[in-house]
């Protein structure tokens, strides 16, 4: 099986995902009712680090506990070389969420050292790894990163400590950032995984965001990470398909299916030839919309 049959198998939507304060009981209680489609439960940046234990506890018991409906629930854990990084892996593999996302990930051997700590813990299998990729190295080796393993499910953009390390600004377009964009797409789909867009910062700023998820759309990211509630549902509306594009995809396979077994070769849809890549897009598309209209159920 290819990349691109993996990718249209394992389709799930992802167009939100909300970062939440892991030592913010109210918080977690909260985002049991936000309309978004994934949740990161934050034990790093939002946590302070004379709290970090307490919220540690407080995440897994919310995890274990459950209720957060058909939300793809994860865990980011403090990263690695941290005091706290080996605590976190043990407390999260047994609470079993959706996911562990590991912060500074820069090489294939910390996703084996990821692996080996989950399973040492006890998590269950279906419980799969999110890597974070925020660094210059991590893009020049976000090939290896995503090959590493078939529990790594999704890469994450971490694009606030990318322009950090490479001393850019932050501007509209984000034109400093697109090598590493576009790098850790590649390494992305090459792997068959998913990949989710960095946040952004302003959310005073609608326009913005909504531009900048636009761009996100169009260089291919699955979905986008959330800082705030009211960024959800302009998120999910740019990551969803049109109801056009939805109708243009059952166009395209109903001409070609036609076409096949007339054994005609060449197929014209709207005026345009269609190929099989345009066949495979469509049935993403399709599959998108369906797993789409699941997570609004």
């Amino acid at each position: 099986m290819g990349a691109t049959d993996q990718a249209q198998e394992g389709v799930r939507a992802r167009r939100s995902v909300l970062y939440m304060p892991g030592a913010n009981a109210r918080a977690l209680q909260k985002a049991a009712s936000l309309p978004a489609d994934g949740l990161i439960l934050d034990l790093e940046d939002a946590v302070a680090p004379d709290a970090k234990e307490a919220a540690r506890e407080r995440v897994a018991a919310a995890v274990a506990a459950g209720g957060y409906g058909h939300r793809e629930v994860t865990i980011r854990v403090n990263g690695p070389g941290t005091r706290w990084f080996a605590d976190d892996l043990r407390a999260a593999a047994q609470a079993g969420p959706d996911a562990v996302v590991v912060p500074k990930v820069e090489s294939a051997r910390t996703v084996h050292e990821v692996e080996r700590h989950l399973e040492a813990a006890g998590a269950p299998d279906r419980t799969a790894i999110w890597a974070m990729v925020e660094t210059p190295r991590a893009m020049l080796d976000a090939r290896a990163v995503a090959g590493a393993s078939e529990r790594l499910t999704v890469l994450v953009m971490g694009t606030n400590d990318l322009a950090k390390e490479l001393h850019a600004a932050h501007v509209p377009g984000r034109a400093p950032l697109l090598t590493g964009l576009s790098l850790a797409l590649l390494a992305a789909r090459e792997a068959g995984k998913a990949i989710l867009d960095g946040v952004f910062n302003d959310v005073k700023d609608p326009a913005g965001f909504a531009a900048e998820c636009v761009q996100g759309r169009q260089f291919g990211f699955d979905g986008k990470t959330l800082i705030h509630p009211s960024q959800i549902e302009p998120c999910n509306r740019a990551f969803a398909p049109a109801e056009e594009e939805v109708a243009r995809a059952l166009r395209i396979i109903e001409a070609f299916e036609a076409a096949e077994r007339e054994g005609r070769g060449v197929v014209t849809v709207d005026g345009r030839m269609v190929e099989n890549l345009h066949v495979e897009e469509a049935r993403r598309v399709l599959a998108l919309a369906a797993a789409v209209a699941d997570a609004g159920r």
